[in-house]
């Protein structure tokens, strides 16, 4: 019986410690997608669709783990480009979501005289 009771803990906790995994994992890929759009839509020339596609093509490569993302370049201006990647996290327990929800921003390179 005791066994029985401290077998049901150490699973719980086994699936406790991959689930807060998972879910700093997905962040992290979430915020890396929105830091590679933000330097690709910063750069001199280029605008914020730039940024959302490059983002978009990093989360396709490496965002397996944030399901269904999307991304948006809500909160740009002509001085300063963001990105925010929004998304759940694949999770072991049914019925439970889990969303991340990541940004950077950065500011757009101009030509300036010397």
């Amino acid at each position: 019986m005791e066994l029985a009771v401290l077998a049901l803990v150490v699973l719980a906790l086994a699936f406790t410690g991959l689930q807060v995994g998972l879910y700093y994992h997905a962040r992290k890929v979430a915020q890396s997608a929105a830091r590679q759009g933000v330097e690709a839509g910063r750069q001199f020339g280029a605008g914020e669709g730039d940024g959302v596609a490059q983002a978009q093509d990093f989360l396709h490569r490496f965002g397996g783990s944030v399901r269904g993302a999307s991304v948006s370049s809500a909160g740009s201006t002509a001085q300063e480009i963001r990105i925010t990647v929004r998304g759940s996290v694949a999770t072991l327990v049914p019925g439970l979501t889990l969303d991340v929800v990541q940004h950077a921003d950065g500011p757009v390179e101009r030509w300036s005289a010397p």
